[in-house]
């Protein structure tokens, strides 16, 4: 078993100001404690950053640069997206595989977006997840408070069994990476 860690999408425009995900500051940290681990372990840490053609998330622009708290290292490997699944008309998939990756370690915004689509896709490419339960945030869409639809994706993506690999929802200081 050889692991990656994916942060999805821990973006300026998603971090701060209107779309400020919930607990954003919390699910920094605990992304930035898993990916400490994850490089103490030599375990490849992937940035995946989405951009739109235009709007706060146009690429290059403030708000498409990953966010200040978030600890990077020089040579963790980013991908871009357009769309809400990393695996779609990106390089990430060809990558995993040259890497020999086998399992995906999950986490970042938004929960009901691009963390979803990001499980389901890797799960449908025969990857085992282990999605950070407290690790994964969004905001209140005017039907559920973000706590409650991040609760409902660990639950749902959790139970999830017609794909083969499962997704494990769980919380991050349960989370053990080793090479």
């Amino acid at each position: 078993m050889k692991k990656a860690l994916l942060v999805i999408d821990v973006q300026h425009a998603l971090c701060a100001g209107e779309w400020a995900a919930f607990d954003i500051d919390g699910v920094v940290d605990r992304i930035n404690a898993i990916a400490r681990q994850a490089r103490a372990a030599g375990v490849p840490v992937f940035y995946v950053q989405h951009e739109e053609a235009e709007g706060p998330l146009g690429f290059d622009t403030p708000g498409w640069q990953l966010y200040a708290r978030l600890d990077v290292a020089a040579g963790d490997p980013r991908i871009r997206k357009t769309g809400s699944d990393s695996f779609h008309g990106t390089e990430l998939l060809s990558r995993l595989q040259s890497q020999g990756i086998t399992d995906l370690v999950i986490c970042g915004l938004q929960s009901e977006f691009c963390v979803d689509s990001t499980v389901r896709g890797a799960l449908s490419r025969g990857y085992p997840v282990v999605l950070v339960a407290d690790g994964h945030a969004t905001v209140d869409n005017g039907v559920l408070p973000a706590a409650t639809i991040a609760a409902h994706h660990n639950t749902t993506l959790s139970q999830l069994g017609s794909y083969g690999p499962r997704c494990q929802a769980m919380p991050a200081a349960q989370v053990r990476i080793a090479a």
